[in-house]
């Protein structure tokens, strides 16, 4: 692969001069025809070590604006991004729509040196393409240009290098000695490898020979500039990038059944009963969330579920028997301005929690295969492809050892009538029933096989739905205690 580029090109000073005032000016106008596009840029500047790439990034500063441009290097994982799920650090600094981000390595960076370096193995390092290319089809599919730049050094250059790295006296701070010859072909090999893995039709890998360093500062631009050209004059973006085989959404019809009617809704305690379970699982609850605070093990629960099914109360039950220092409540609304500038899931990454606490969601990620799929604020091609992106998403939470639960509060419409109705003479309810409540309900059977399909798809082995009977509420909220205790202990056991 990389022998292909090893070609001893260069540039001289009075070209090199002439290219880069032409290629500054045209990379600027495309930058400004970005911003009012709204199209958020991701540039990946990887390769070996010793190519460049800190003053290639140096040169992009100068040519860009870079009052709309961000850099990112992720030498060392501080102890917050530790306590987090591993892209958690990623996604925070990805570009809102009009912008650009360049991230030193990237996603790519550690897999790569943690093979080189023998410390996992090819499946290992397949795998970890694998959700690469996931990420990366997700956020193209959204609309965002991903450039990846691979910056190489033929051996001899590479080896020229480093013994000039290695006479240098003064202090380059995280740059070592450089590799030896066999820790370069390491690297490679597993370069390779996982260039191979991610180099797709939608997200390619551009190969820039670094030997010359005015050859490779202009051939890397004028690769943005091209991209961004072709971003700018694209007419469907979404259709040509999405590589996803979205998976077929097995929905059902007004008349059939679904897995909501298997939830027995007449399932009902005693006042009394209620009291003494409550009593007992809240106990519980409070020793488990100190003991998963004790073994660094995060906790995420989810709840959604229909309109005055008693979300809230069951949330305020749970929270009563936590210490208010382990937890945090997320309601989700309609999202700002500046989550509206990224991927849907970013809201969600940024708000994860550290190891040993819990966040809980009132309203969360589902939204986009519920409300945004009845309303239609999402197109069908973007919802269908949520289902997968979903189960990556919570797939990366559990492998990070996040216990994550997901409840689905189900009541019959005539009891949602009740409650509307006991909310609209209740003063202290009456801000809990909107307009928007009622409407709602006339979208009954949207929502009815929206929900089917939610659960059919992203109810799995790791991270399964529970539905629960709320038409009684001292039921609906023993059983949520009960689970979260249940799958606590199962976890942290």
């Amino acid at each position: 692969m990389f022998e292909a580029i090893e070609l001893g090109q260069t540039l001289s000073k009075a070209d090199f001069k002439a290219q880069e005032q032409q290629l500054r000016a045209q990379l600027l106008k495309i930058q400004r025809d970005l911003i009012e596009s709204r199209v958020a840029t991701l540039i990946i500047v990887a390769g070996v070590e010793g190519a460049g790439k800190g003053e290639v990034v140096d040169r992009f500063n100068k040519w860009f604006d870079n009052r709309g441009m961000e850099t990112h290097a992720f030498w060392d994982e501080t102890q917050e991004e530790l306590e987090r799920p591993q892209y958690w650090r990623f996604w925070r600094r990805l570009p809102s729509r009009g912008s650009i981000a360049v991230m030193f390595g990237g996603w790519y960076w550690d897999p790569i040196h943690q093979r080189a370096a023998g410390n996992i193995d090819d499946a290992e390092l397949d795998d970890a393409m694998q959700h690469i290319r996931e990420l990366e089809r997700m956020l193209t599919a959204d609309g965002m240009l991903i450039i990846k730049l691979w910056f190489h050094l033929s051996p001899t250059a590479h080896e020229k290098r480093m013994k000039k790295r290695r006479g240098m006296t003064r202090h380059v701070p995280h740059v070592g000695n450089g590799l030896s010859p066999k820790e370069y072909t390491a690297f490679l090999i597993a370069a390779e490898r996982s260039l191979r893995h991610t180099d797709t039709g939608g997200c390619p890998w551009h190969m820039i020979e670094s030997d010359n360093r005015r050859f490779r500062d202009i051939s890397a631009g004028r690769v943005i500039g091209k991209l961004m050209t072709e971003r700018l004059t694209e007419t469907h973006v979404v259709e040509r990038l999405s590589e996803a085989h979205e998976p077929e959404v097995l929905s059902i019809s007004d008349q059939q059944k679904t897995i909501l009617d298997k939830v027995d809704l007449d399932a009902a305690l005693s006042r009394e009963d209620y009291h003494e379970l409550l009593t007992r699982y809240q106990a519980q609850v409070n020793e488990l969330s100190w003991k998963a605070y004790d073994a660094k093990r995060s906790t995420v629960m989810v709840f959604e579920g229909w309109d005055a099914a008693g979300k809230g109360g069951s949330i305020r039950r749970l929270t009563n028997a936590i210490d208010a220092r382990l937890f945090r409540v997320i309601s989700v609304a309609a999202p700002t301005d500046e989550e509206l500038a990224h991927h849907y899931l970013w809201r969600f990454w940024r708000q994860f929690p550290r190891a040993g606490y819990m966040a809980l969601y009132d309203r969360s990620w589902y939204g986009r295969v519920l409300v945004e799929r009845v309303e239609k604020f999402a197109e069908q091609h973007a919802w269908m492809a949520a289902y997968r992106e979903i189960n990556d998403f919570e797939e990366q939470l559990s492998q990070h050892g996040t216990i994550l639960m997901k409840f689905w509060l189900h009541i019959s419409p005539d009891m949602q009538l009740q409650r509307f109705r006991e909310r609209e003479k209740t003063p202290w309810k009456k801000h809990k029933i909107t307009e928007e409540d009622w409407r709602n309900r006339n979208k009954w059977d949207d929502y009815r096989r929206s929900v089917n399909d939610m659960v059919l798809h992203t109810s799995t082995g790791n991270c399964p739905w529970t539905l629960v009977s709320a038409n009684d509420k001292y039921n609906a909220r023993i059983e949520v205690l009960k689970t979260v205790c249940e799958q606590l202990k199962h976890a942290l056991d």
